[in-house]
């Protein structure tokens, strides 16, 4: 008997540049992962009143706010939801992040094992990632 599939862990991902979103499409895509994106906080708000991704990929410099910011309030309504903080900066956005909950965080530029690795731990684990 062969094993049996898992179904793909729904990744939603917000992010307001095209060529983020494009290039993590093409490191994620293939990978067991049903990915969609929104470009605002507003609209990752209102995604997750209708659906309830395994984890988000979430920017910090978006249109409408900070996602570090954003944080607290995914882990007050979406506990389950893991958070992985996507930055261009490091140091002081890292650590808000953390502390405001985030499971991981990335800094910009990473590389697709990176982003690949740090999704798949998080997905896999209960405790915070740390990278």
């Amino acid at each position: 008997m062969g094993k049996t599939a898992q179904p793909p862990k729904k990744i939603l991902i917000v992010e307001d540049e095209g060529d983020m979103c494009l290039l993590l499409n093409l490191i994620l895509t293939g990978r067991e992962m049903d990915l969609d994106h929104v470009k605002t906080i507003s609209g990752a708000a209102d995604y997750l009143k209708t659906q309830q991704p395994d984890a988000v990929l979430l920017d910090n410099k978006l249109p409408d706010g900070f996602g570090v910011d954003f944080i607290s309030y995914l882990r007050h309504h979406y506990p389950a939801v893991k958070v992985v903080m996507i930055s261009g900066y490091d140091g002081a956005v890292k650590d808000v992040a953390l502390h405001n909950g985030a499971d991981a965080y990335l800094e910009k530029p990473f590389t697709k094992e990176q982003i690949y690795s740090t999704l798949k731990n998080v997905l896999q684990s209960p405790e915070p990632v740390a990278e």
